[in-house]
């Protein structure tokens, strides 16, 4: 089931579990999801369920409808898309742990199955050497951070970022690791169909080297491209 969870400046004030066919957002109190803010039309959009998929529509608002940042008129929701109704935010979040499972068995490379000593090599030859012994010893505190998934299939996926080495990539096309040190997260090109086919971060390859990461970069790797987000 989908929820739509509103928040102002940060602050959560409400969750909307999304089980009728017909939401409609505004300042009247005959909204089903009502926001008392002056920024906010009277009846500002409407979102309309349809099976599995869910769209919105802005109902010609005086201050219109955004999402992710840009002006809409009809939007196919998405998990993770935030609808910025005056001040006010609102975030789509599907509970579809089925399809979350689905992207990891896809893209998120399991120990069992990783060829563990290339692993060790790249990260080696890269220079970490600290997130090498992480492997043993658990990752150092640092902050947390996910990626979460900006193109395809899976897009507004997301995956937590909790262990010291995260595999990710299609073996025999791309792989790579994102290795947890106590600087930081950095990137780390494992192996390619290509000598040199390096994943990108923010359109630029990687190289052979570790490239640390930072909030908002943009992974693309295997065909997927990934947001890295931090906190």
């Amino acid at each position: 089931m989908a929820r739509l969870i509103l928040s102002l400046d940060g602050t959560v004030l409400a969750e909307y579990n999304m089980n009728k066919e017909r939401y409609t957002i505004g300042r009247l109190p005959d909204n089903d999801i009502r926001i008392d803010n002056p920024a906010v039309s009277g009846h500002h959009s409407l979102i309309i369920n349809i099976l599995n998929d869910s769209f919105l529509e802005d109902l010609n608002s005086t201050n219109g409808t955004y999402v992710n940042g840009k002006l809409i008129k009809k939007h196919a929701l998405q998990h993770g898309d935030v609808i910025t109704a005056g001040h006010h935010q609102l975030r789509f979040v599907e509970d579809d742990e089925a399809q979350q499972d689905e992207f990891e068995k896809t893209m998120v490379i399991q120990p069992s199955a990783r060829p563990v000593e290339r692993i060790r090599a790249a990260v080696s030859e890269a220079g970490t050497t600290a997130a090498r012994r992480t492997l043993g010893n658990g990752a150092p505190a640092i902050k947390k951070a996910k990626l979460q998934v900006l193109s395809g299939a899976f897009a507004g996926r997301e995956l937590e970022l909790t262990k010291a080495l995260t595999t990710l990539g299609r073996p025999g096309v791309q792989v790579a690791a994102i290795t947890r040190r106590a600087e930081g997260y950095f990137i780390v090109h494992v192996d390619s169909e290509g000598s040199d086919n390096y994943p990108l971060v923010n359109g630029a390859k990687i190289g052979a080297q570790a490239r640390k990461l930072s909030d908002n970069d943009v992974i693309q790797l295997a065909g997927v491209k990934m947001g890295f987000f931090e906190g």
